[in-house]
């Protein structure tokens, strides 16, 4: 029984069964021997055990041929502040900070060209830039940590 100040009460999961989760997702339909072997597990009622604990949770679901499959739904819940790039899991703000990384660059370049208004643009720009690349790293090690 979930209680709700459990470690894995409500969306957030934690430690092997939130790896579980995370290696079905992004491999695809998995069979048991698949999880075990591709994260390392001792034995397939490990697997087993953790694959029983996301179908209870409504985030996993087995099809016909026994394969399991992430639920599309629970990604939004359970990967909050993430985007699914193909097989890759990435932070949603990468994107955002390379954008304003190629632009404080080009600004950086520009203040040589005219010194008018540009060292502040430049300044404040590079700012964003620390605070974006901040927030994305912190998000980021997030989702090592988990694995």
């Amino acid at each position: 029984m979930k209680r709700a100040g459990s470690p894995e009460a409500g969306p957030e999961l934690r430690g092997n069964t939130l790896r579980v989760y995370l290696y079905i997702l992004q491999h695809g339909p998995c069979e048991l021997k698949d999880v075990q072997g591709g994260l390392g597990f001792s034995t397939a009622s490990l697997a087993s055990y953790h694959l029983g604990r996301l179908i209870d949770r409504g985030y996993a679901s087995q099809d016909t041929y026994g394969r399991y499959l992430a639920a599309k739904d629970a990604t939004g819940q359970i990967l909050e502040g993430y985007v699914k790039v193909g097989t890759v899991v990435v932070p949603q703000l990468l994107f955002v900070s390379v954008l304003f990384t190629i632009l404080v660059s080009y600004f950086s370049v520009m203040t040589y060209r005219s010194a008018s208004y540009v060292p502040l643009l430049v300044a404040s720009s590079v700012a964003l830039v620390a605070v974006v690349w901040y927030e994305t790293t912190r998000v980021w090690r997030r989702l090592a940590s988990w694995r």
